[in-house]
């Protein structure tokens, strides 16, 4: 199992990107959180299978539709055991 907490800079909030995450890791099997910053970014912590924490971190640097990826941080942590995926408001 791996875990990965990412912050995702550009045009993330206000356009559903924290909804089309949360989609994604369900499809994935990803467990963790995500949510909004102050500052206009958005952090999210993936934990599950590498292969799919990939395919999450790929998502991350492309967008949704209407979101505008500028950059992202990604750094790798110890395995925590999340139960879920959660939007944290």
């Amino acid at each position: 199992m791996k875990r990965v907490r990412v912050k995702i800079f550009g045009r993330v909030q206000g356009v559903g990107f924290r909804d089309s995450i949360y989609t994604k890791a369900l499809l994935y099997g990803i467990r963790g959180w995500i949510r909004n910053l102050d500052n206009g970014q958005v952090e999210a912590v993936f934990e599950g299978e590498e292969e799919n924490i990939e395919k999450m971190l790929e998502f991350c640097k492309k967008g949704s539709l209407v979101s505008n990826i500028e950059g992202t941080e990604i750094k790798e942590e110890k395995h925590k055991g999340e139960d879920k995926f959660r939007i944290l408001r």
